[in-house]
């Protein structure tokens, strides 16, 4: 059993970035399938920007997020920061603002969480 958490930075910039949004999503599906695995998938800094072409059905990574979205959640500051709070809300994408408005890295440490950066 391993409990994984798979935080996705990238923005939505370059063809890199979409690489390494596309390489977070299989990495915490990987672990969704896997029985006994947990993983949380978080969206922070300027990888909040990817909610909502995620949630859109035209997006070509629509499906690949779905089968993830219920791990899903998004840094509650960055998302303001990086002006899709209105988004993020309007999906009902959980929000962490834990440690200053940021999810707690060190709370997933001590929970015995893997922390995989993408």
């Amino acid at each position: 059993m391993t409990n994984a958490a798979v935080i996705v930075l990238a923005g939505t910039e370059s063809h890199a970035d979409t690489g390494r949004l596309v390489n977070g999503l299989e990495t915490a599906k990987e672990f969704a399938e896997t029985e006994g695995d947990e993983v949380e998938l978080i969206f922070d800094g300027a990888g909040t920007q990817w909610i909502p072409e995620l949630e859109d059905e035209d997006s070509d990574y629509h499906d690949l997020y779905q089968a993830v979205r219920g791990d899903t959640s998004v840094c509650d500051f960055c998302a303001g920061a990086f002006g899709v709070e209105d988004a993020v809300a309007d999906a009902g994408v959980v929000t962490l603002d834990d440690h200053d408005g940021h999810p707690s890295i060190r709370s997933l440490v001590d929970d015995d969480y893997e922390i995989i950066t993408f």
